[in-house]
């Protein structure tokens, strides 16, 4: 995995052309449903900008006709020009509704396509990423994409309809003064190619600041009552200023770049324009040209200048959406979670867990990528109506076992498995998991009401199976006091309720998943003794057939518990009963 995170790095500081030309390939994977809309899209464009060529050649004739004294084609002219005026407005309406709905639908469809990447990645190496790094590519980076999906071929083909159309119009009434308009245009050119490389650092490197910015205040706002806690409030303010320092530092860095080269771009384009006025202004001096066709001549060489500098400028807006293209692609590649294909599906259809489920890890060992071995040697047994406990000092491997159970981490020896009744196995992995409930350490309640948190579980639940699951894991004494029950507002974080309250709601939730193994990670930390020996017994008793396996800092539950796994050093070894005794005493 290592491997793989450190080749897109390398493929992205790289910054060749190959790779924005597959970062385009994957952007427009996502159009592929909408060129319909892309290419009527196209046609609007072609089709306006002809209309404000047309009425640029209309206003010729009407200064030739004024200046002429010709009245009698003036209406004809004036109301050409109208007509041409008013209908580039009404199409470039109707182009940008038609640009705004395909940009909303190719945004919903791309981050609907990564949401379920994210959601189905590996999940130690989604880990190497911040949270607040994920979401800024999920939010601006995806926004980019989109809206350079529907703009920037259509744009292309626009503005270069009108190069070629004021070109065109240019030489046939003066091929010298084409010449000087296009001046510009080879100079340009070169330092667009020269400065590409330059502009896909820096659009890489504010994207990079833009994430680390959001992922520190979205990881403040998310500890808030922590920060509070220890009086760090300044702490975290000289932080943040220190982040912002950085990104402003490299903002103007940026802007410095982005002023020299639109300055030298813009020199350019003024000498080519005194020199087309200067050209005409001696055509019309000469007499070799009206007052028309000096107009027409500026117009036309105007549009020259700016179509070409907007072809050119498209060059930054290119770079920023394929290195957003490639910022999302770092996500969308990472390995995707093991569910089990190794599972023969007519075994998953011969597997009854009504009667309960075993779990077993034989000489199971694990590390991860960036530590030393944490297990090795794992060997544990869980069956039906028994509670295991797994004891051991912080950071010895507990919470690692949960997530090995969950499918969540792949160990890299041994055996770990899952068997019913009948004898039939199941190896463990993220396929497996729809047999577990889960209640890890800290809060784990989202916002909304009680009924809603525990709905997300089992949509089809009665409020009588709710309140009984509430009965269940100690909560209904304080939930049926609460001024609407179940029916209740919980505030993000469950922050109107203690942690022994949360922790409970936590637990029934779980019980109303209705999952054959329960596992708790440090889930009753928060509970006073009696409480949680009654929670425990309450579990066990209403479902004799669930396996119940915990982890635990407390000796007073651990009278309960069928077996005890003790880790210590990598290895998890089981508990004897005079050792237990000792283990009890020196809690």
């Amino acid at each position: 995995m290592l491997q793989i995170l450190h080749k897109l790095k390398k493929k992205k500081e790289d910054g060749s052309l190959w790779d924005m030309v597959d970062e385009a390939k994957w952007m427009y994977g996502f159009a592929r449903k909408y060129w319909g809309a892309i290419l009527y899209y196209i046609v609007l464009g072609v089709l306006g900008t002809v209309m404000s060529l047309a009425s640029s050649v209309a206003s010729k004739y009407l200064i030739d006709v004024v200046t002429g004294g010709e009245a009698g084609r003036l209406s004809l002219i004036i109301s050409v020009m109208i007509g041409m005026q008013l209908g580039s407005v009404g199409v470039n309406a109707v182009a940008s509704r038609i640009s705004m709905k395909i940009t909303l639908r190719v945004n919903r469809e791309i981050q609907a396509a990564i949401y379920e990447k994210i959601m189905n990645t590996d999940w130690e190496s989604l880990s190497g990423f911040r949270s607040g790094d994920i979401m800024n590519r999920f939010s601006r980076d995806v926004d980019t994409v989109a809206e350079n999906v529907i703009g920037l071929i259509p744009s292309f083909i626009t503005k270069g309809v009108q190069f070629l159309g004021a070109l065109v119009l240019i030489l046939y009434y003066d091929p010298t003064m084409a010449l000087l308009a296009l001046v510009s245009a080879p100079v340009t050119f070169i330092f667009a190619r020269i400065l590409t490389r330059k502009m896909r650092y820096y659009s890489k490197k504010m994207r990079e600041m833009s994430s680390s910015l959001m992922a520190f205040q979205q990881e403040s706002f998310f500890n808030i009552q922590q920060i509070k806690a220890f009086d760090l409030i300044p702490v975290f303010e000289k932080k943040l200023s220190g982040v912002q320092q950085e990104y402003i530092d490299t903002s103007l860095e940026y802007n410095k770049f982005s002023i020299a080269s639109s300055s030298v771009i813009s020199i350019v384009g003024m000498l080519t324009a005194l020199g087309c006025f200067g050209w005409g202004t001696y055509r019309l001096w000469s007499g070799a040209i009206t007052f028309g066709t000096m107009t027409l001549f500026l117009q036309m060489s105007g549009y020259l200048r700016s179509s070409f500098s907007s072809l050119v400028n498209m060059v930054p807006g290119t770079i920023s959406a394929t290195t957003a293209a490639g910022r999302i692609m770092e996500i969308a590649e990472l390995p995707k979670e093991n569910e089990g294909a190794d599972i023969d599906m007519a075994c998953t259809a011969d597997f009854h867990p009504e009667m309960g489920i075993s779990v077993s890890m034989k000489d199971t060992g694990f590390h991860y990528q960036t530590s030393d071995v944490v297990l090795s040697g794992v060997n544990v047994e869980a069956h039906p109506g028994e509670i295991i406990a797994l004891v051991g000092p912080s950071g010895q491997g507990k919470t690692t076992t949960i997530r090995i159970l969950l499918g969540l981490l792949n160990p890299q020896q041994g055996q770990c498995c899952i068997r019913d009744q009948a004898g039939n196995q199941l190896p463990i992995c993220a396929g497996t998991r729809k047999y577990m409930a889960y209640v890890p350490q800290g809060n784990t309640i989202f916002s909304g009401t009680i009924v809603e948190n525990m709905r997300m579980v089992a949509p089809e639940a009665t409020d009588a199976r709710i309140k009984e699951a509430l009965r269940t894991a100690c909560a209904w004494d304080f939930v049926k006091e609460l001024p609407d029950g179940i029916y209740s507002r919980i505030n993000e974080g469950g922050n109107d309720f203690s942690e022994g309250q949360n922790q409970r709601l936590s637990i029934a939730r779980a019980l109303l998943r209705d999952a054959p193994v329960l596992l708790l990670d440090e889930a009753t930390s928060a509970l006073d003794v009696a409480t949680e020996r009654k929670l425990l017994r309450n579990i066990m008793r209403k479902e004799q057939n669930r396996t119940c396996i915990l982890t635990t800092h407390r000796p007073t539950v651990l009278t309960m518990c069928d077996r005890v796994y003790k880790i210590e050093d990598t290895r998890m070894d089981l508990v004897a009963e005079d050792q237990l005794e000792q283990m009890m005493k020196e809690f």
